[in-house]
């Protein structure tokens, strides 16, 4: 970008598909993408207000603060509201129960009546973290199991490819 006469700074956020012709370019975004971010908050070491004061200054200051990263592996699962992608079936009581190990990101969700309800199409991003993609796998799939959300659903192949890379 720089090279371009468009230097930037801050977050570039590119969303990518494999596909059979390699990887392709779906969107990008200068800010952070939604589910992919909680895996890099996971697995972020440092001070994100640092690193982001720094990334809002003039010249340059945010190349002074390295990003590290936990060397685990991170895997997020969404849990989606019925009819996600279309019409989201929204209202659904949510009961979160004890997601061990795993860490709950509310999106699409509200209070009802006291109640957390869902309130769009991606209601809860459930992420886990551990030395390898299907121990990750395990703690989060075990986290979503957790979670009583009888109007909602997730997908339940999330990460299959590293787990299989994994064992080889």
């Amino acid at each position: 970008m720089a090279r371009d006469g468009d230097p930037s700074q801050g977050v570039l956020f590119a969303g990518l598909m494999l596909t059979d012709e390699g990887p392709k370019l779906i969107e990008y975004n200068c800010r952070f993408g939604d589910p992919e971010c909680q895996v890099l908050m996971m697995r972020f070491d440092g001070d994100l207000v640092d690193l982001l004061s720094k990334a809002a200054q003039p010249g340059g200051l945010v190349s002074a603060a390295p990003v590290r990263l936990r060397p685990q592996t991170a895997l997020t699962v969404v849990m989606a509201a019925k009819g996600y992608p279309g019409t989201p079936e929204k209202g659904g009581e949510i009961m979160l129960g004890n997601p061990n190990k795993g860490r709950v990101f509310q999106a699409g969700t509200a209070i009802a009546d006291g109640k957390l309800v869902a309130n769009g199409g991606r209601v809860l991003n459930v992420t886990a973290m551990a030395d390898s993609a299907k121990a990750a796998q395990a703690l989060a799939y075990a986290a979503v199991d957790a979670i009583d959300f009888p109007s909602g659903f997730c997908r339940r192949d999330i990460g299959y490819r590293e787990v299989a890379r994994e064992e080889g």
